[in-house]
C-alpha cells in the first residue's frame, strides 16, 4: 500500500503498532512514496526481502555467479561542480557535514534478482525487479524496549597495508564519525531515555566483487516507554532521514542536498525495515541499483566537510560501486 501523504503513513503506522499488526515498510528519502504491506498480504506483492535471515522467499543462491560490473562515472568536472556548491555551504557554516551523492551508469552481466539472491549484506530488498538494495548499515533496532541505531562513516579498502589503523587515525574521518554520532544521540534523545554510546568506532569487513573493503560504525542505545509500539511512526519519522546520509544540522544540510545533486534520491538512502508486533528491525538503503529502461545506475557517494579532498571523495564514490558477491 503506498500513502502519499507522510502524515497518514505515520498515523497508519503507529495503528499497525497498537494493533501489534506486523509489517513491512519502504520510505524513500524525500518520503514521497513511503509504501507499508501486512506480513500476511505479502505474498501478493513483487517484492523480495531479506532482514538479518528474515525472508518472503525460499533461498536458493547458485554460486559462482561471476558478476561483471563495468562502471562509467560521472566525469570529475562535474562532480568537482557540486562539491563546491557543498564546500562553500561548509564554509559559511550552513553545515558542518554534508553527504553528497552521484549517479553511475553501469553495465552489468547479471540480473538484478540473480544479485539479489546471490548477494551476502544485512538488508536486501528489491523492488518490481527495478530498485535492488543490499545494505550493510542497520538504521534503527528495537528488541524489548531497547531502541539502537549504528550508523556507519568511513570506507577504506582493506588490502591497503595497515588499513585499520589508517582510517581510525584519519582526523578527516573521525570528526565525520562523531559529528554523525553526537546527530544520531539526538536524535535518540527525542523518543528514548538513557542514550548512550554503546560502542565508538568499530571495523566491519565487506566482500565484493572486486575487493574486501573495511566500514566504521558506533553503536548508540536507549530505553524506549512501554507504550512505544502505539508509536512506532512516530519514532521512525522523528529520525528520518538516516543522519549518516544526510548531515548536520540535518534539515539545512538537506537543503543543501537537494540544491547540490542533480536529481531527488527516491529509495535511495531512504529507509525499509520489518516490525513483527512488537520488535522492529530496519536498514538505510545503500548500495543501490536502480533500473531505467534498458539502463542500470548505481547510486553512491560520501560524508563531505571542511577538510575533505575532492579527488579523494571522488574515488570513494566509485569505490561504493559494487556488488556483495564472493
Amino acid at each position: 500500500m503506498t500513502i502519499t501523504n507522510k502524515e497518514d503513513f505515520r498515523k497508519r503506522m503507529n495503528d499497525m503498532g497498537s494493533e501489534g499488526i506486523p509489517f513491512l515498510f519502504v520510505i524513500d528519502f524525500e518520503m514521497k512514496k513511503p509504501v507499508i504491506f501486512p506480513i500476511r498480504e505479502m505474498t501478493q506483492h513483487p517484492i523480495l526481502f531479506d532482514i538479518n535471515g528474515y525472508r518472503n522467499y525460499a533461498y536458493h543462491p547458485s554460486k559462482p555467479l561471476n558478476v561483471t560490473l563495468s562502471k562509467f562515472p560521472t566525469p570529475y568536472e562535474e562532480y568537482e561542480k557540486s562539491f563546491k556548491r557543498v564546500r562553500d555551504h561548509l564554509a559559511y557554516g550552513n553545515s558542518f557535514l554534508v553527504n553528497l551523492t552521484c549517479k553511475t551508469k553501469i553495465n552489468i552481466n547479471k540480473t538484478l534478482k540473480d544479485i539479489f539472491y546471490n548477494s551476502q549484506a544485512k538488508y536486501k530488498l528489491l523492488i518490481n525487479e527495478e530498485y535492488l538494495i543490499f545494505s550493510p548499515e542497520i538504521f534503527i533496532k528495537i528488541q524489548d524496549g531497547t531502541i539502537a541505531s549504528y550508523p556507519m562513516k568511513g570506507t577504506i579498502d582493506a588490502g591497503l597495508p595497515n588499513a585499520e589503523k589508517i582510517i581510525l587515525d584519519d582526523k578527516k574521518e573521525l570528526a565525520e564519525h562523531v559529528t554523525i554520532v553526537d546527530l544520531i544521540r539526538n536524535d535518540l534523545s527525542r523518543v528514548a531515555n538513557k542514550v548512550h554510546v554503546e560502542r565508538f568506532r568499530y571495523i566491519d569487513k565487506i566482500k565484493t566483487n572486486e575487493k574486501e573493503l573495511l566500514q566504521v560504525s558506533s553503536e548508540i542505545k536507549g530505553n524506549l516507554p512501554e507504550d512505544y509500539p502505539k508509536r512506532i511512526g512516530d519514532i521512525l519519522f522523528s529520525m528520518l532521514p538516516a543522519g549518516s546520509i544526510s548531515g548536520a544540522p540535518k534539515q539545512k544540510t538537506v537543503e543543501i542536498i537537494q540544491e547540490s545533486e542533480y536529481s531527488e534520491r527516491g529509495y535511495f538512502t531512504g529507509v525499509f525495515g520489518y516490525f513483527d508486533g512488537k520488535d522492529l528491525d530496519s536498514g538505510v538503503m545503500i548500495r543501490y541499483i536502480e533500473k531505467q529502461g534498458d539502463d542500470y545506475y548505481f547510486r553512491s557517494g560520501g560524508g563531505i566537510t571542511v577538510n575533505s579532498n575532492p579527488k579523494t571523495e571522488y574515488q570513494e564514490m566509485i569505490d561504493k560501486i559494487y556488488v556483495p558477491v564472493n
